[in-house]
């Protein structure tokens, strides 16, 4: 992802985004940790986060809990180095409860690509399993004859 650098235009803006959303779904905390500055700061939730080593703690414990994890990012706008998403993803616990998350995030970028800033907010949905919209084989990207993200319900 680092590979993709500022300024933005609309081409490379959309392929970060694609690239933010390969590497999320790999579920890979390690693979998701090297798109981030080494002092990356994050606010997710409730949760304030620095740094790759706590990025990896974070993901790690957030992909035990959220099983079967399947993600889609639409890119909302962008400035020189600057990027906003809005996302859906998918989820089950381990009880089998199934959740659709709805969320947006604000990114920014060092000169070298790599995300040294990311805000997210997020609401979590219980749905049911019939309800899912995001079927693809776990730990892949989104097949590219997937719509991603076409509504809000």
């Amino acid at each position: 992802m680092s590979a993709i650098r500022p300024p933005f235009n609309l081409e490379s803006a959309t392929a970060k985004v694609r690239a933010a959303e390969d590497a999320w779904n790999s579920r890979d905390p390690h693979r998701v940790s090297l798109a981030y500055s080494e002092n990356s700061e994050w606010r997710n939730r409730d949760q304030f986060i620095r740094g790759r080593e706590q990025i990896r703690e974070f993901l790690t414990d957030k992909w035990e809990k959220e099983l079967d994890y399947r993600l889609t990012k639409s890119l909302w706008s962008f400035t020189e180095n600057r990027i906003a998403v809005r996302f859906q993803y998918e989820y089950h616990d381990a009880a089998g409860q199934w959740f659709r998350a709805y969320g947006n995030e604000l990114w920014e970028f060092d000169n070298e690509g790599l995300m040294q800033r990311r805000e997210a907010s997020i609401n979590d949905v219980a749905i049911e399993e019939v309800q899912r919209k995001f079927h693809w084989p776990n730990s892949t990207p989104r097949p590219v004859e997937h719509d991603g993200i076409l509504s809000v319900a």
